[in-house]
């Protein structure tokens, strides 16, 4: 596994380093994980081999991790050129604790919920044998590249939502080659963050409850084990943990396989567009709103998967106030 970073300085100049820790070792052909990705497919080569061409200077990874660096991190895949080509998804209900987590929004139930019937339908069919169909996971739009964070960057919460809360995860980084062809570049860690107090009103407002930022890295690994991946995630209010919570991701704890996930996502034509980005999270296991906690302005929110590098962290910053009216004009 190797594992990569994207960095931009005050210049607008960016650059893809090759994380030796403690060192960044800087990449001297391809200056975004994007171009990196399309020179893959176009030698018909692999990422790793591309990368051990193209190292020269290093820098130290501290200060940039840190934010005292000329050098700031970048989500570790955008498109660079075009963020509305960027698109990100998820699919939820992939991991026993969440579905038990959602069953819980729908009240007190003797009978199974949907979201548990929709769990189960992930353990009978979500793992088919290589080459076969297996049963469609639930799936929700979270939005376009704008709304990817990098590591340091606040996760806002708007006026009109209700809440914002950490959600930790494994995503994963797409691009379409020229045919189309969906190719996957690597594995990241993410907090895909979304509004639990408006779906708690009610479950069918799980789909406006994902259109919210979302954030992911710093790292992203390149032929990453996916088949068990402990991690914790940690909620710190003025410098001090408030809440921790353990959690687990990789298929030995999803009632799909990742072949299953991408295979329903990328079925569809129009997620098969020649050139577009997709970033797609895999579902969370573990977050602060199954013990209720309600983050504040300022809090910090940390993910951390073992073999995933450093850890990625994002304060939370409320818009507050009152939501303005949008009014749209007749032409």
């Amino acid at each position: 596994m190797i594992r990569l970073v994207q960095i931009r300085n005050s210049s607008g100049a960016r650059r893809v380093a090759l994380v030796e820790e403690p060192k960044l070792r800087l990449l001297t052909q391809d200056q975004t994980v994007y171009d990196l990705a399309q020179s893959a497919i176009k030698s018909n080569k692999k990422i790793e081999s591309l990368v051990g061409a193209q190292l020269a200077d290093a820098i130290d990874y501290d200060d940039v991790y840190a934010g005292k660096s000329e050098w700031k991190l970048l989500p570790p895949i955008d498109h660079p050129k075009e963020p509305a080509r960027c698109f990100v998804t998820g699919t939820g209900l992939t991991h026993k604790a969440s579905a038990e987590n959602r069953q819980s929004m729908h009240g007190a139930a003797a009978t199974l919920t949907d979201s548990m019937k929709m769990y189960r339908i992930g353990i009978e069919g979500g793992r088919p044998k290589a080459g076969c169909v297996g049963a469609s996971p639930e799936w929700f739009y979270k939005g376009i590249g704008t709304i990817l964070k990098a590591h340091g960057q606040p996760l806002c919460v708007p006026a009109h939502a209700e809440d914002g809360g950490d959600e930790a995860e494994i995503a994963g980084a797409y691009i379409n080659g020229p045919d189309g062809a969906p190719y996957r570049i690597g594995l990241m860690q993410g907090n895909e963050f979304s509004d639990h107090v408006f779906e708690a009103k009610n479950y069918l407002y799980l789909a406006s409850s994902k259109l919210r930022d979302c954030s992911v890295g710093p790292e992203i690994v390149i032929d990453a084990d996916f088949s068990d991946v402990p991690g914790e995630a940690v909620v710190e209010r003025d410098g001090h943990p408030i809440w921790t919570g353990p959690c687990s991701s990789g298929e030995k704890w999803m009632c799909h396989t990742m072949a299953n996930l991408e295979h329903h996502h990328f079925k569809h034509g129009e997620h098969r567009r020649a050139g577009d980005v997709h970033i797609h999270f895999f579902g969370a296991d573990m977050f602060s709103f199954k013990d209720r906690l309600k983050l504040e302005d300022g809090d910090e929110m940390f993910v951390s998967f073992k073999g995933f590098g450093r850890a990625l962290r994002n304060p939370l910053k409320s818009e507050g106030g009152d939501q303005a009216v949008v009014r749209v004009k007749a032409l």
